[in-house]
């Protein structure tokens, strides 16, 4: 019986090795200028330098005849082209001089006819484009990168001579040691003093503590002041002639901003590292056995190591805006959780400790509760987003006299809304003595404003 169809064909194109790249070099083009990032310029860039050599650069068409008549189960594959009497894909029925499919010569069945590949090099031109554009943009990008790097190494040349190598001589429980540390020049009272931590210098007398700078010299402080609520101690130095560093403002400082640290890890001194500032406002922090009272650290990923303790934590403007201070570490080592006293905060402890020997810390007067949470605000309908619970007021205190109750919640101190019961025990010991401070709480449901003169904590 003969067939009621001719055969129908169809030609498949498969993709290469050069499809591929073609289509990824079309990918990498339209990603590119948008300058997603330096790594995917890279990646794309070795892509498309992948070596051609041993694959096809054209496509390889395979045509398909089938025979849609039951009595051909069979088929052939031949490499060579099909012969002129074969029919074409585009044909809807043979030629004039088609051989008939009952034609004792053809074979029924599929044939398959492969073209093999082709070595023409016509698409390296484009992919050589497509590569030197690529080294262009990251070129381009690389330049962006190298100017953030140039920055930092200003920076660090700029500072370098107002930060200070720190070795103090110790004895403690029978026990002699020497302890490293940095610390960093400023001016106060128009006069020069090296800002450092405590702890670097706790225990040492000023002969028992060298000071050296960045160009080698060195020599001992005069006289030595500190903080154990803080951490912060300064040292008077005379008759050398060091340039001060330069001060930004704390508060200002966000969250993502670029930061340096410049110390002495591990005794290695100057040393400088980069990174950005993770955290404002961690307090209530356990650091050994030292007690720090008033806490309102910043929190860096930029290497902090022993060593780096008392020196400066910078802005890319080059100005000091924190005092490295401690780590979080299970190895001893930095582990990207670095904590730095703000500037502004260690600024004011040092101006009171060179103009009256000590911090007058600010008295309120009230017993905190550390468990209030925001949480427990929203649960009694308020819509702050911080505050601290009165649990108990002393008698005679500041706070008894400005008419503050057990149940208040404050909310708001000097101007400034507060976080928590350590924010606000900060605020407070940091506020100068006398000062009549407004403040705002929540009583019963209602909002009130007051004012509180603080006195002398000491």
């Amino acid at each position: 019986m003969n067939p009621t169809s001719y055969p129908a064909a169809e030609t498949v194109r498969h993709p290469t090795v050069a499809d591929r790249r073609s289509r990824l070099a079309q990918l990498c083009g339209r990603v590119l200028p948008q300058r997603t990032s330096l790594m995917a310029s890279v990646a794309c860039a070795l892509a498309l330098g992948i070596s051609s050599v041993g694959y096809a650069q054209n496509p390889t068409i395979i045509k398909r005849s089938i025979d849609f008549s039951p009595k051909s189960p069979s088929y052939a594959v031949t490499d060579s082209a099909p012969p002129q009497s074969r029919y074409s894909n585009r044909d809807s029925a043979y030629p004039s001089d088609a051989a008939s499919p009952s034609d004792s010569g053809y074979q029924e069945g599929r044939s398959v006819s492969v073209r093999r590949p082709s070595l023409d090099e016509s698409t390296e031109p484009l992919i050589e484009d497509q590569r030197e554009r690529l080294f262009d943009e990251l070129a381009e990008e690389f330049s962006m990168f190298d100017r953030l790097g140039n920055l930092v190494r200003r920076v660090s040349t700029l500072v370098k001579p107002s930060v200070i190598h720190i070795e103090a001589h110790k004895t403690e429980k029978n026990e002699s040691y020497d302890e490293a540390g940095a610390g960093v020049v400023l001016r106060i009272n128009n006069e020069t003093w090296v800002m450092t931590n405590r702890h670097v210098i706790v225990s040492a007398s000023p002969k028992q503590i060298l000071l050296r700078t960045s160009d080698g010299r060195e020599f001992h402080p005069v006289k030595v002041l500190s903080d154990p609520s803080t951490d912060v101690a300064v040292m008077k130095v005379n008759g050398i002639d060091l340039p001060a560093a330069r001060l930004g403002d704390s508060d200002s400082t966000e969250i993502g901003d670029f930061v340096i640290a410049i110390g002495s890890p591990f005794g290695l001194s100057h040393s400088v590292t980069f990174g950005i500032l993770s955290a404002k406002g961690r307090r209530d922090l356990s650091l050994g056995e030292q007690r720090i009272d008033l806490q309102d650290f910043f929190q860096t990923d930029a290497a902090i190591n022993p060593g780096n303790s008392g020196g400066p934590l910078l802005n890319l403007r080059g100005e000091v805006v924190a005092l490295n201070t401690a780590i979080a570490s299970s190895s001893g080592g930095s582990e990207g959780i670095g904590f730095a006293i703000p500037m502004n905060m260690a600024i004011k402890v040092a101006d009171q400790l060179v103009r009256n020997g000590q911090l007058r810390r600010g008295y309120l007067g009230v017993t905190l509760d550390p468990d209030f949470t925001v949480a427990d605000l929203a649960a009694a309908g308020y819509r702050e987003k911080g505050g601290a619970l009165v649990k108990n007021v002393r008698p005679g205190s500041p706070a008894e006299i400005a008419h503050l109750q057990r149940g208040d919640i404050i909310v708001e101190f000097d101007g400034s809304p507060v976080e928590n019961d350590d924010h606000l025990v900060a605020r407070v010991g940091l506020t100068p003595i006398g000062s009549n401070i407004p403040m705002i709480i929540y009583r019963d449901g209602k909002r009130y404003r007051t004012a509180v003169t603080l006195t002398d904590m000491n």
